[in-house]
């Protein structure tokens, strides 16, 4: 089976040149302690840091890892879905700061789209990060893939700051992101849902996620809302039978997805996201016993860390990203016991915040230490990441990303 999550973890084939003057992590930062609200204020001043040093012309994006094996392996590329992600949580606080940085990142994923060569609304997978090259408007693209999920997510970002900043192009580069996943990768043979997109090649990548439909089925739903069309409720729906499809209700959660023919369910390895992002995306109760078999079977302890790991691979590690993925899914489920589980989860995230290897007082790190494996052929590693860090300011905020402001 290909690897179901290589749109963003993918990231050892892609390392390249350090285009920015200094990759180290920053050194030492304040010591943990203080609230919750003080926490997440430093996670964003780590995201100010990453975005403001990419901005000296528009359309600068910010490296996806500092620090750590990614910088000793000058690794400086902005990866989408990270992109995204910093949007997402600037939205979500809101202040006139934070929308003037969403508002110039949308800008340039808007600005992706319409100088991409096919203009077809599509985004690919990875970018250079920092100032564009002289004459340029816009980053090289680091790798030329074009995932599912990744798109999807970045629509969402897109529909997050079309609506805090009434900015109709990104509502606009929403719509043209769904209409190409909707157009490329829909399938109505075997189980029928989203597949996983285009490799670099331009060929069609046949298996079918669970994450992806997860993804596709949040964002269609949101962009129905947006835009004033039915069709995309009912397109989201679609992701959501695929879910169904893929729910093992003796197991109470979701198998990876599908092979190449569509129909052959993979069941190895098995990933957190589509455990959690399936609740955030649906908050579909059928279905919400899935947390808890993330609890159970994805439980990691490393470096007097807790949380969850990527999948059932490898649980030798912590996951920060995916442990800020399951404090906001149980904040939004909201069951007996939900809220301790999730304060749990989030102060172990604040020690990572300090404490972990790597760790610079504002932002965090992937993993609690190096090399966990995510059962796809990838490595994570304790160099500071902004998707994991933004993922850390949405906990802090008890926020769910695939719910606009």
């Amino acid at each position: 089976m290909p690897h179901l999550t290589i749109s963003r973890r993918a990231f050892t084939a892609l390392l390249t040149g350090c285009a920015l003057a200094g990759c180290s992590s920053g050194g030492s930062g304040p010591a943990s302690g203080g609230s919750t609200r003080d926490a997440v204020g430093r996670a964003y001043t780590f995201l100010d840091r990453r975005v403001d040093e990419a901005a000296g012309t528009p359309g600068g994006l910010p490296r996806s890892y500092t620090g750590g094996y990614m910088a000793r392996h000058h690794s400086t590329v902005a990866f989408t879905y990270d992109v995204a992600l910093v949007i997402i949580a600037y939205c979500m606080r809101g202040r006139d700061a934070d929308l003037d940085r969403a508002a110039a990142l949308s800008r340039t994923l808007v600005a992706l789209q319409e100088q991409d060569a096919e203009d077809d609304g599509r985004l690919r997978q990875s970018y250079a990060s920092g100032r564009p090259s002289a004459g340029a408007r816009v980053p090289e693209a680091a790798a030329d893939d074009v995932f599912t999920g990744t798109l999807a997510w970045a629509g969402l970002a897109l529909l997050h700051a079309h609506k805090a900043t009434d900015t109709a192009a990104f509502r606009s580069g929403a719509l043209r992101a769904a209409q190409w996943i909707q157009d490329t990768t829909f399938r109505s043979s075997g189980t029928a849902g989203y597949a996983g997109g285009l490799t670099a090649a331009g060929k069609k990548v046949a298996w079918r996620s669970s994450e992806h439909n997860a993804d596709v089925a949040g964002f269609f739903r949101a962009l129905g809302s947006a835009v004033d069309d039915d069709a995309w409720g009912g397109r989201a729906d679609t992701a959501v039978a695929f879910l169904d499809a893929m729910w093992d209700a003796d197991r109470g959660a979701f198998w990876t997805g599908t092979g190449t023919d569509g129909s052959t369910v993979n069941r190895s390895p098995v990933p957190e996201d589509p455990q959690t992002w399936s609740y955030l995306a649906t908050r579909d109760n059928r279905h919400a016993t899935s947390l808890d078999w993330a609890l159970r079977h994805l439980a990691a302890k490393d470096n007097g860390f807790v949380g969850v790991s990527v999948s059932d691979a490898d649980t030798s590690k912590v996951w920060f990203e995916g442990t800020g993925h399951l404090v906001c899914a149980l904040r939004a489920r909201n069951g007996g016991g939900d809220a301790a589980r999730a304060d749990r989860l989030l102060a172990s995230l604040r020690r990572a915040q300090s404490d972990a290897p790597g760790a610079d007082g504002y932002g965090l790190v992937a993993a609690s230490s190096d090399g966990l494996d995510t059962g796809d052929g990838d490595r994570l590693y304790a160099s500071l990441h902004t998707g994991t860090t933004a993922w850390f300011a949405l906990a802090g905020q008890r926020a769910n990303p695939f719910v606009l402001g």
